[in-house]
């Protein structure tokens, strides 16, 4: 367990063995396209083509064809609802070029962070030799994109919503339909994985976000979470000085040409334009200002965004790390 406000670590089990990550991975490919938006990179409502190399990955998919024109948008919210493989091959492409260079950009950014035992193959997070992660460093990863990009985090609460005219229902509804105060964040599931999830929830001024690696079933990493949150919203104290990570830097040239939306000249269509500039206004998921991080009741249902952190306060002193077995499960929580 880890304190979200602080990236304290109270428990753990096994939470540094390399293990497969299974989809747990698509929150990296998130985490970059995120950073790719909010720096200007990209714009969301580009379009791109889908390539049949990414209409033909295997496993959970958006049933996207070779040919097919899908904004970047679409792509993000199909990746991170309906884990779908080949909406997160397709973003990868569109950002990197290919998969080849998105993936070194993946590995770059999770050094970054400090997620020293992770090693990353693809974007999608099917089984690849290599392809590992730990529990710490996916709650590392948690916890980096919610401080980094509070103004997408909320999409990671949305048990339901709409891509490329598509409904989609979100993996982690089990636990984000039961748990008082859920709020994201992934599932992963291969057969050589078992069942992940980094799950993240609210109470008061708390927040807690926990792995669970190998689970059995479903229902097993479900239970398993939420006895986690039970113990850690026990444990946490109320207030702690927030103590937010370092966010990471941008890994692209700065004169590398940005893939941008533009109204076709009849203003019906959308088109690609390559430009080189060196920066431009970031294009959201939608935010939601000028409130506490530490109050998420106050959101409507509606809004498109989570808060963006209050201000940095001086730490207080760590707290000492406990120990603990669960259940034979890697596992590591962020509390808040």
């Amino acid at each position: 367990m880890m304190d979200m406000r602080t990236g304290q670590v109270y428990l753990n089990e096994d939470a540094d063995k390399q293990l497969h990550p299974a989809s747990l991975t698509k929150m990296m490919t998130l985490y970059i396209a995120f950073q790719a938006a909010a720096s200007g990179e990209i714009d969301l409502d580009a379009q791109t083509t889908v390539s049949s190399t990414a209409a033909s990955v295997p496993g959970s998919s958006l049933n996207l064809s070779a040919g097919e024109r899908i904004s970047l948008r679409d792509l993000v919210t199909a990746t991170a609802i309906k884990s779908a493989n080949d909406a997160a091959t397709a973003l990868a492409e569109a950002i990197g070029g290919d998969t080849k260079r998105f993936v070194a950009r993946m590995n770059a950014t999770a050094a970054r962070i400090g997620m020293t035992r992770t090693h990353f193959r693809n974007a999608h997070g099917l089984t690849a030799e290599g392809h590992l992660s730990t529990a710490r460093d996916m709650s590392l990863l948690g916890r980096q994109l919610f401080f980094d990009h509070p103004e997408f985090f909320d999409l990671f609460s949305k048990v339901h919503a709409s891509s490329a005219g598509r409904k989609i229902a979100h993996t982690n509804r089990r636990f984000l339909g039961a748990y008082s105060g859920a709020d994201g964040i992934k599932t992963g599931y291969t057969r050589a994985a078992g069942y992940n999830l980094t799950a993240s929830a609210h109470r008061g001024k708390k927040r807690l976000i926990v792995t669970v690696f190998g689970a059995s079933s479903s229902a097993d990493r479900t239970a398993r979470v939420a006895a986690l949150m039970n113990k850690g919203f026990r444990q946490a104290p109320e207030l702690v000085k927030w103590i937010p990570p370092a966010p990471t830097r941008q890994t692209r040239p700065k004169s590398k040409p940005l893939l941008v939306s533009a109204p076709a000249p009849d203003q019906s269509t959308v088109r690609l334009s390559l430009i080189n500039v060196s920066s431009r206004a970031a294009s959201g998921l939608g935010s939601v200002h000028g409130q506490r991080r530490d109050s998420p009741d106050s959101i409507s249902g509606d809004a498109r965004g989570l808060l963006r952190p209050r201000a940095r306060q001086t730490p207080t002193p760590p707290l000492k790390p406990r120990a603990a077995k669960l259940g034979g499960v890697a596992l590591a929580a962020i509390l808040r």
